[in-house]
């Protein structure tokens, strides 16, 4: 594969169909590589509202376009393989959603963008693993549905211990695969490297961690350590994401943790969504109407100030 010549024509078709590309931190390198937007999902949300373009090739998993095109209704939004789903977010459906609603009807509803556009029109705000304690905590309410994302919304509890939370019984298939006999031998291998987990990891797996992040909060921590190498404990090709944040440090990256959804995009399926017009994102108008409430919520709120590094996260656990 000539991978050079493909990402030019990429960017060739980009300028005549008046696109933007926005590409999500997990995809595969070469679609990094071209990226016009990249960025985890609050990041790609807030500049989906400020896109000045016709189009917008959405490179990530099914909910992430449809969250686009919600925020965008009048422009034409492309998923170059709309197979490329999440299936932590098909774990909650509208019917368990709407029964565990009247049992607990005092209740706010948090869903994580993780979520169906269905599930997000029953929901009273969105949020994203980097702002989720500040939407919870701006909900002032005292009692929280949490969905999909048991691990996520266990790390909220230990921010937020006063708050009540129902846990839907969801994970990321992904974020599962790592375990800390697997992160003890990666620190075995690489001793002077600080482990960054992301907060859909299980608890056992933060608490052995140096520091709980989003994927951009591990961008910015990366920033400011003083370590030299880090062991990233989240998608694989997070790590290839902060190479290019960051090229003068090492990352080294949980090679099982490959999330197979986010890499049935691939680069040519990027050129053919462009060139003939395929993969185009289409919702109902009211499903559109009702689920842009929450994700508005969401994006104005911002990105919380919970990514902790290694002293934040000890005082957490103790």
């Amino acid at each position: 594969m000539d991978w050079e010549a493909l990402k030019l024509e990429v960017r060739q078709l980009l300028d005549e169909k008046d696109a933007v590309l926005m590409v999500h931190n997990y995809q595969r390198p070469e679609i990094q590589d071209v990226a016009d937007e990249l960025g985890d999902s609050l990041a790609l949300c807030q500049k989906a509202q400020q896109v000045d373009r016709d189009r917008i090739v959405f490179c990530g998993v099914d909910f992430m376009a449809e969250a686009a095109k919600i925020l965008n209704p009048s422009k034409v939004v492309h998923h170059p393989d709309l197979d490329s789903v999440c299936p932590m977010a098909h774990m909650v459906d509208t019917e368990g959603l709407k029964m565990l609603q009247e049992q607990k009807p005092d209740a706010v509803t948090v869903s994580y963008i993780n979520t169906s556009s269905e599930v997000k029109a029953l929901t009273d705000i969105c949020c994203t693993s980097a702002n989720a304690v500040d939407v919870v905590r701006a909900t002032g309410a005292s009692e929280i549905i949490f969905t999909p994302d048991t691990n996520l919304g266990m790390w909220i509890k230990r921010k937020l211990p006063e708050v009540e939370m129902h846990f839907w019984p969801g994970y990321c298939p992904t974020h599962m695969l790592i375990t800390v006999p697997i992160l003890k031998q990666m620190r075995a291998e690489h001793p002077e490297a600080e482990i960054l987990a992301h907060p859909e990891c299980t608890p056992d797996v933060i608490d052995f961690s140096d520091g709980c992040f989003s994927t951009e909060g591990m961008i910015k921590y990366a920033a400011r350590s003083p370590a030299k190498e880090f062991i990233v404990a989240s998608e694989r090709d997070m790590a290839y994401r902060l190479h290019l944040a960051h090229p003068e440090k090492t990352f080294h990256p949980v090679s099982i943790a490959v999330c197979p959804n986010m890499k049935k995009i691939t680069l040519q399926k990027v050129r053919d969504s462009l060139k003939h017009d395929k993969g185009i994102v289409e919702l109902d108008e009211d499903l559109m109407d009702a689920a842009r409430r929450p994700l508005e919520k969401m994006v104005a709120i911002g990105r919380s100030s919970f990514d902790s590094g290694p002293q934040e996260i000890a005082a957490q656990v103790a």
